[in-house]
């Protein structure tokens, strides 16, 4: 248990102070959606950059890997469904839905977990590498021809996607550089400054979720109902998918098994909220179900981890 809140410390703490500045208006009006568009323009990319520049995207092809993409795929579709035809939302809001019931907080919250509990943090990177490979794209997709529905043509829009969204962009970046580099050391004079940036991803992004919560309108019968719907799919339909899938499907046993259960029981990451407030969605979801399932995985997390070692 104490491994587990090592990892959960820093987010309290960092959304806590998040929730003072915008309590007492200590960075002023607006703050909020600067912030947000920093990590989103900024942060973010960098940290993508770099994450993708310096990858292997061979170490996909395991099978752990291969379970955990399964388990979050079959809970995202759960998730579109859902939005789509049990809660009626539009198609960006379905994607952001989605996102909150099966993105895993593999960064801020995925490394420390895997290095305190998992003692190795190679795959969480896998997983994150997945993620940002396939999943995150999607989801910008299924968003951006959503707000832009009726402005262009379609085919037009989506070639021109990794182009005007600064997270594709640099995701793409990073993998044209790992695929030319072939190893070799990327020059430190272009590394440095996107590390600063990139190091303020994850912080920047925490801060502005606190401020969020200032003020916070109490969600209708419905709204709370469907918060618990992907609450729940994060924090228990997720890890018990990927637990059967990982053992019973591909007979995987001991720290393999573990590691995947642990990476898909992570909560909700904090960029369904970044995402949300980049495109003007509806932030009250992501960050209910970003801050009610960070607060419930401190218990499956500490769960699964008694139960698998």
């Amino acid at each position: 248990m104490q491994s587990v809140l090592t990892g959960f410390l820093p987010i309290w703490a960092v959304t806590a102070l998040g929730w003072l500045g915008g309590r007492y208006r200590l960075l002023g009006d607006g703050a909020q959606h600067v912030l947000g568009r920093f990590a989103f323009t900024f942060a973010m990319p960098s940290l993508l950059f770099l994450t993708m520049a310096k990858s292997h995207v061979g170490d996909l092809a395991t099978a752990g890997v291969g379970v955990f993409a399964a388990s979050l795929v079959v809970v995202f579709a759960a998730g579109l469904a859902l939005s789509r035809w049990g809660f009626h939302r539009r198609q960006a809001d379905q994607a952001i839905g989605a996102m909150s019931a099966a993105y895993v907080n593999s960064a801020n919250l995925g490394i420390p977990v895997a290095v305190h509990v998992l003692h190795d943090t190679s795959f969480i990177i896998a997983a994150a590498l997945f993620q940002m490979l396939f999943i995150t794209p999607l989801i910008l997709v299924l968003i951006d021809l959503d707000t832009h529905r009726g402005t262009g043509d379609l085919w037009r829009r989506m070639l021109q996607l990794p182009f005007r969204n600064p997270v594709i962009a640099a995701s793409a970046a990073g993998l044209v550089v790992t695929a030319l580099s072939k190893g070799d050391h990327l020059p430190g004079a272009l590394t440095s400054p996107l590390q600063m940036l990139g190091g303020a991803a994850v912080p920047t992004a925490l801060f502005a979720l606190g401020m969020s919560l200032n003020p916070r309108t109490r969600p209708s019968p419905a709204g709370r109902t469907e918060r618990h719907v992907l609450v729940a799919l994060k924090v228990v339909a997720q890890p018990l998918l990927a637990y059967v899938l990982a053992r019973y499907g591909f007979g995987l046993t001991g720290h393999a098994l573990f590691a995947v259960v642990m990476c898909a029981g992570l909560p909700t990451a904090q960029n369904a909220f970044i995402f949300a407030s980049e495109y003007d969605l509806d932030t009250d979801l992501p960050r209910d179900t970003v801050l009610l399932s960070t607060l419930l995985s401190m218990a499956s997390l500490s769960l699964i981890a008694y139960l698998l070692t």
